[in-house]
């Protein structure tokens, strides 16, 4: 396996990843993700099997801004290519790979890049069953967060570097 960043021809690819990762409330459509893809490729970082099919990816924007806002999902031109933190919008694993550790590589890469991108570092929201997840990789949870997105509540997680 290897990972990667994006183009525009993996459009169909993370849409589909997407799609059987989160319910239809809280995932991002094709059209989202084409103008995230058009102005933060590299923000995106596929995980695929030597054969080329994606099976996880992670993707966000850079902003100045210190918390993730609903409204970064959908407006692509809030990035900022030299803002200080890595938004983290979602860790999409296909069902029948999970639990083998592909998502942490990702999510290590993320971190990695962040840092040597000189980021503050990186920002994500996630539902309470995750929290534990993410406090593995150093994230520290802050609390419910104003998210609002797919009606369900949130937890704003931070890692600082």
């Amino acid at each position: 396996m290897r990972i990667r960043t994006a183009s525009m021809a993996d459009l169909a690819a993370v849409a589909a990843v997407e799609g059987a990762c989160f319910p239809a409330a809280e995932a991002a459509t094709e059209k989202d993700f084409a103008a995230r893809l058009a102005v933060y490729p590299n923000h995106f970082w596929l995980l695929e099997e030597d054969d080329g099919t994606l099976v996880s990816f992670v993707n966000g924007l850079v902003t100045d801004e210190p918390l993730l806002r609903d409204e970064m999902y959908a407006d692509a031109s809030l990035h900022n290519e030299h803002g200080v933190w890595q938004m983290i919008f979602g860790v999409n694993t296909l069902p029948q790979y999970r639990r083998r550790g592909l998502a942490g590589q990702v999510l290590e890469r993320v971190i990695a890049d962040a840092r040597a991108q000189g980021r503050k570092g990186c920002v994500l929201t996630c539902k309470d069953k995750l929290i534990h997840y993410y406090e593995k990789f150093g994230f520290q949870n802050e609390g419910v967060s104003a998210s609002t997105h797919g009606g369900v509540v949130w937890y704003d997680m931070r890692l600082t570097f």
